[in-house]
């Protein structure tokens, strides 16, 4: 049995997200949380059972389908496999990308005629119909230079700086290919997407280098689902993420590792319109701290933001170590989270 309230909800999980994103206050915050499925992910019916049966367990406000690590590498044709790490994400056995001329070899994919791609779509399908239709739902997409990386690996830094034109002709295709997917995932039961760029951080690149290689792709993939998404999230992944990204770009929530990097939830929130999703460490206190350090994050992710234009998760994939208390006790903080935050007035994180 998953976890329970003797007391109904006076929200379904839709109608809370979507006062969350109006900048209302839900009866009370949302928590969304999500992680890999090792070898489940093989397979449509089985990323769909097992991202079905989380979210019966826990009864997130939100789903976030999280396929196999590097699916858009496989679709045109990188080998993977799952290599059993704390993340639940697969290892890379080959390489389409080996040189700079591979990259006008790609060609431009159908989605429904990809295996690959198709296989995500399928899982789509069978996770909105397992869900019911008062859960969010939102596919992982990832940017395009993000994409390029899991084709070339490494080399893909190499290339942007010596070979940038080679580079550009493949994230064209990489682009064309990723909108149509994420446009065929709205028609599969996605009601938006969860667009992650892992490569908009200093740490990575230069702003100037995100702007030439990153900015106009992503803007391509996001402008096509833009009139057609009910719900859109932007995850900047990593350490240093150029947040000024988050304004400029057309989501409604942004998502960080909030916990391991600036800026803060509290900060995050003052610069970005839209929505926050975060608050829990997914590298520390998630796998490895107690339930009360669980639930004291969340609390203080409300003290942070007053409980407004927040959901309540971690900076990116949950661990698949992390202990079901853990989970538990993050589901269970948000019930009680408002009584908790009243009359904290403007106070910020620890």
């Amino acid at each position: 049995m998953g976890y329970d309230r003797a007391m109904s909800p006076s929200m379904t999980p839709r109608e809370r997200i979507e006062a969350v994103l109006r900048g209302e206050k839900p009866d009370r915050v949302p928590i969304a949380l999500w992680r890999h499925f090792p070898h489940d992910d093989l397979t449509a019916e089985g990323l769909a059972r097992a991202t079905v049966a989380f979210q019966r367990e826990y009864r997130w406000d939100l789903v976030k389908v999280t396929p196999a690590s590097g699916y858009p590498a496989e679709a045109w044709g990188a080998k993977l496999r799952p290599a059993d790490n704390a993340e639940g994400t697969r290892e890379y056995l080959s390489r389409p990308v080996q040189r700079p001329e591979d990259w006008h070899a790609l060609e431009a994919l159908t989605p429904a005629e990809n295996p690959v791609l198709a296989r995500e779509l399928r899982a789509l399908q069978l996770i909105r119909e397992g869900v019911g239709p008062e859960v969010p739902v939102l596919q992982t997409v990832f940017s395009p230079l993000t994409i390029a990386k899991q084709l070339a690996g490494d080399l893909v830094f190499e290339h942007l700086r010596e070979r940038p034109q080679d580079l550009k002709a493949g994230l064209r295709v990489v682009a064309q290919t990723t909108a149509r997917f994420a446009e065929a995932c709205l028609g599969h039961g996605a009601d938006g997407i969860f667009f992650a760029t892992q490569l908009a951080s200093y740490e990575v690149l230069s702003p100037s280098e995100y702007e030439a290689f990153g900015v106009p792709f992503d803007f391509e993939v996001l402008e096509a689902v833009g009139g057609q998404a009910r719900v859109g999230v932007l995850h900047l992944h990593g350490p240093r993420p150029m947040f000024e990204l988050a304004p400029r770009y057309p989501v409604q929530i942004v998502n960080w590792h909030d916990r391991e990097t600036s800026p803060s939830l509290a900060e995050g929130q003052e610069r970005f319109s839209g929505a926050v999703l975060g608050g829990l460490n997914r590298s520390t206190t998630l796998p490895g701290g107690t339930p009360e350090e669980v639930r004291r994050e969340v609390l203080d992710a409300v003290r942070q933001t007053r409980g407004r234009r927040l959901i309540v998760g971690a900076g990116c994939v949950v661990p698949v170590t992390a202990p079901p208390e853990n989970l538990r006790a993050a589901r269970e903080a948000v019930e009680s989270s408002e009584p908790s935050a009243r009359g904290m007035g403007s106070a910020r994180g620890t």
